[in-house]
């Protein structure tokens, strides 16, 4: 009896619903990218399916992603590994498209100075009314630099393309105090830190400046990538 446990079922199901629903597409809307049944895209997102390459390829395109980040390949890998595209250029980004980049939530990281020199952490992250915010530990880096300048950074890479864009947030980060205040925005957020729960200690960014930038790769699809 081999000793090699089975692959978890669903975990490809998994990742195409959560990129699809991080578009913003029905399953109708991929189906009609992919040049698939929407019966077809609700059966491998819900059950452990092995679909051929050619579909994943396709199923990977109407998702602006790749096979391998569907598959979870490139999941122990640092983003970006591929090489520059030919002709890329960056753009800066306006106010506006920064907010829209952001999105309503996700991971990002905040830069701080502390005693011993700079220090950058991973976070998630929540846009509120404007502004950003973070749920930590009471003792953590983070809820030690209340009422101070941090900066805050979320970027987004394209490996198949060579093309990406990252948001820069320099701002006054401030504690909510007020219990039933903190309670309202942790209920308002998408979801618990991944880094698990003790992390009540609610912290929000207002942004004093904010401004982006995008590579922009002419031979990739998507214009308005």
């Amino acid at each position: 009896m081999s000793s090699t446990p089975p692959p978890a079922k669903g975990d490809l199901g998994r990742r195409i619903a959560a990129r699809r629903l991080q578009l913003g597409l029905s399953r109708q809307d991929v189906a009609l990218r992919a040049g698939a049944a929407p019966g077809y895209i609700e059966y491998v997102e819900e059950q452990p399916a092995t679909p051929g390459v050619g579909f994943l390829l396709r199923l990977a395109d109407a998702l602006e992603t790749t096979v391998q980040e569907l598959s979870g390949g490139a999941g122990d890998l640092p983003p970006a590994v591929g090489r520059g595209a030919r002709r890329a250029r960056m753009v800066e980004l306006d106010e506006g498209t920064c907010w829209t980049r952001l999105g309503d939530h996700g991971v990002g990281r905040v830069a701080l100075t502390l005693e011993d020199g700079p220090v950058v952490l991973p976070v998630n992250y929540q846009v509120l009314d404007g502004e950003v915010m973070f749920r930590t530990g009471d003792d953590s880096p983070l809820a030690a630099a209340a009422d101070t300048e941090i900066a805050f950074e979320a970027d987004h890479f394209d490996d198949a393309f060579s093309r990406g864009w990252s948001v820069l947030i320099v701002g006054t980060v401030r504690p909510v105090a007020d219990g039933d205040a903190s309670r309202q925005l942790r209920e308002a957020a998408f979801s618990t830190p991944w880094a698990g729960q003790e992390r009540e200690h609610v912290m929000l960014l207002r942004a004093r400046r904010i401004t982006g930038r995008r590579i922009l790769v002419p031979d990739a699809p998507g214009d308005a990538y």
